[in-house]
């Protein structure tokens, strides 16, 4: 059986090359500097760097992903909306969009589901 030949590096000793790095190091110097393998602080850059908001708040690289995730899903379900609603909308003969209520209601219908 072969043996694992990687070393499991805690988050603080991770953590620590990621700010080196966003304050000028390179990840050569980082991988002389730790003694850690040429990929390991490209890997933890992306992990762990921050990202400030405008309003002050800081989000770490996998939040970020996390909230792309939530995102593109809330897009896809304002889609089905749309498209429902655009199903289940009677068309005027006069071209009148459909009543504000009507839309709402359909809105809110897909919630009711779960």
């Amino acid at each position: 059986m072969a043996a694992n030949n990687y070393t499991k590096y805690d988050e603080d000793f991770k953590k620590s090359p990621v700010s080196l790095h966003q304050n000028g190091k390179t990840q050569s110097q980082l991988c002389k500097e730790y003694g850690v393998s040429q990929s390991a602080p490209g890997k933890w850059v992306k992990q762990y760097s921050t990202v400030e908001m405008d309003d002050g708040n800081v989000l770490t690289a996998k939040q970020v992903k996390e909230l792309q995730k939530r995102n593109a899903q809330l897009e896809e379900e304002n889609l089905i909306l749309k498209k429902a609603i655009a199903i289940f909308t009677p068309h005027s003969k006069n071209g009148q969009t459909p009543s504000t209520n009507f839309v709402f209601s359909m809105t809110y219908a897909h919630y009711a589901v779960f």
